[in-house]
């Protein structure tokens, strides 16, 4: 596998943790430096651990993982998307400012995992292919989630300060929609 290819798969892998880093960037109002620099850490991190995962559990269980995958990514995304959603119209009755929530370990652990599944089902496919060192390709991956994330929590904390109470409205709406794309494309289209 070549450099450009390996890019390409680890944008690819890296664009849910985005879209949450966005997210998180519009709705909390703790993602300071550290906050943001652990985001990137935990999309990284474990954009990088679930293909290593999935390499080592090669073909013998990819049918178990690529079979429940998208549903395990639905749920989590739809309750996190669902709980924002719903914290985000109650402050707007209320007149509260939605960007006053805080972002915990538990959420984010939580997004990680979620975002991640996918490139769980990629390491799968890489113990199929010839020449793949699984060290250098989820090192790599990580890297572009780790530097992706970050950058999408400054564009997500830019956007958060123009649309103030909505913020938390329009999180809880892409995170339920990442849920439903990856649900469809895993379903329909054989992810």
């Amino acid at each position: 596998m070549g450099l450009i290819e390996l890019l390409l798969i680890a944008v690819g892998l890296s664009m849910d943790a985005f879209a949450v880093s966005v997210t998180n960037g519009l709705c909390y109002k703790n993602v300071k430096f550290g906050w943001t620099l652990a985001m990137g850490l935990c999309f990284g991190l474990f954009q990088g651990a679930m293909p290593t995962i999935g390499y080592f559990l090669g073909s013998t269980f990819a049918d178990y993982i690529t079979a429940y995958d998208h549903y395990i990514a639905l749920i989590l995304l739809c309750f996190i998307g669902g709980k924002m959603l719903i914290d985000g119209v109650k402050s707007k009755d209320e007149g509260i400012e939605a960007t006053g929530a805080s972002i915990g370990l538990g959420i984010l652990l939580v997004q990680g995992v979620a975002t991640s599944i996918d490139a769980l089902a990629v390491g799968v496919s890489f113990a199929m292919l010839p020449n793949v060192n699984i060290v250098t390709a989820a090192g790599f991956i990580a890297l572009v989630t780790f530097s992706l994330s970050i950058i999408a929590v400054f564009v997500g904390k830019k956007f958060g300060s123009l649309l103030n109470n909505k913020a938390q409205i329009i999180g809880g709406l892409i995170l339920i929609a990442i849920g439903i794309k990856i649900f469809i494309e895993h379903t329909f289209f054989g992810g």
